[in-house]
């Protein structure tokens, strides 16, 4: 089971801290790439959490179900207009499952990185892929590792630096795992400390993820403006597709 470092206060509060993800620019193109890959189907967001993505996306017209570890999440996302009209399962999206079957699963906002193992990362492509109908696709949208800003024996960068916030990432080049450490006050003087653990993956091997749980790789982009993915890009969204049929 994942551990959920979404409960309580941090709920709460998450819609405040992540504002610039409610742009109608950065909003716009995401619903309506979602939409085009839905194609008329439902979608299932893994992680669903407030409902950023998926209530504008159910005003589009997608029939738009959930998986989500955190009832306080979830209980955010219920005090929304709509949010009571999605179905939601409370649950590991590693391996939690819904009724049906589904055009498209996705995964948004870097969410990938809070499965801290490589098992449990495959887990979830291979959980995804079993919700999809045949000819299904499966988004991801995640960071390019930003390792080779590290220089040789160093292990901490700094993301943000404010009055209000610092926040620096810790990484361990051996395990891809990564730690973001979040200062956080509202006096300038005294902080309070919030640590997350996260897995880092190179887009080659979500790939492999994808392969192994009979899927493969349609589309990357840079961004869900589907500006083209390059050497320079710090980010990717990526689409798998399920094959047609079932591999005899």
């Amino acid at each position: 089971m994942l551990t959920n470092y979404f409960d309580g206060d941090v709920a709460q509060r998450y819609d405040a801290g992540s504002a610039a993800m409610f742009a109608p620019e950065v909003l716009g193109p995401t619903v309506d790439l979602l939409v085009d890959l839905a194609g008329g189907g439902a979608a299932l967001e893994l992680a669903i959490g407030t409902g950023r993505v998926a209530l504008p996306l159910s005003e589009r017209g997608v029939p738009v179900h959930g998986i989500e570890l955190s009832e306080a999440m979830v209980e955010q996302l219920r005090a929304k207009p709509g949010g009571a009209d999605l179905e939601v399962a409370v649950g590991d999206m590693t391996s939690t499952r819904v009724d049906g079957r589904f055009r498209l699963v996705y995964l948004v906002f870097n969410t990938i990185g809070n499965v801290t193992t490589q098992d449990g990362q495959v887990a979830v492509f291979q959980n995804a892929a079993d919700h999809l109908d045949p000819g299904g696709c499966f988004l991801v949208e995640t960071l390019v590792p930003v390792v080779r800003k590290i220089p040789p024996g160093e292990r901490f960068s700094v993301f943000a630096h404010t009055d209000a916030h610092v926040g620096i990432d810790e990484y361990d080049v051996a395990t891809q795992r990564t730690w973001s450490h979040h200062y956080s006050s509202s006096d300038g003087e005294t902080y309070h400390r919030r640590s997350i653990p996260f897995r880092y993956t190179w887009p080659a091997e979500l790939d492999l993820m994808a392969r192994l749980a009979g899927m493969r790789l349609r589309d990357r982009w840079a961004d869900w403006d589907r500006s083209p993915f390059t050497g320079e890009s710090v980010k990717h969204v990526s689409v798998w597709q399920k094959a047609d049929t079932p591999a005899s």
